[in-house]
Order: structure tokens, then sequence, then C-alpha cells
């Protein structure tokens, strides 16, 4: 079968129980700016990816694969996954 490319952005946010001092430190300085409706703020990551597989299903997998052994610490932190096939 014949491998395709596939484009695969990854959102990475902390678990909502663990202390985020980046998001903290975000939320402190918009208060300093006069923004004082913000009442939280949360930090994360986007990776994007662009990798050859011969599915969507394929790509879905190793991209999972690849969050839970280097892109996100699933103990503190999830994600979620989109894929979609390059035009």
């Amino acid at each position: 079968m014949t491998e395709r490319l596939y484009r695969a952005r990854v959102d990475v946010r902390l678990d909502a129980n663990v202390n985020d001092p980046q998001g903290n430190a975000v939320r402190a300085g918009l208060h300093s700016l006069g923004h004082e409706d913000v009442k939280d703020v949360r930090i994360g990551k986007i990776v994007e990816l662009t990798l050859a597989a011969t599915d969507e299903a394929a790509a879905r997998e190793r991209v999972d694969a690849m969050c839970h052994e280097l892109l996100a610490n699933p103990i503190i932190e999830s994600f979620e996954i989109e894929v979609t096939e390059e035009a």
C-alpha cells in the first residue's frame, strides 16, 4: 500500500489539577496592563507534524505513540490529536 502525507496537530495542555506557573505569570501581566477581568490563564503548546503513513488511522496511531513517548507527559498533561491528509 502506498504511503501518503498527513499533517498532525497536537494540542498539549496541563491537566486542570496541575499548577500552571506560566499561566499565572501571564494572568498577572494582563492584570498589570488593566485586564482585571481575566480570571484564569492556562498555557499549552501546539506541535505540528508532517508524516508519511498508509492511512489516517495509522498516522493517528503513530502520533499517539509519539505523544506518549516524547511530546507530552501523560502524568500531568493531556493532549488532543487532529490528523488531515495533505493535499
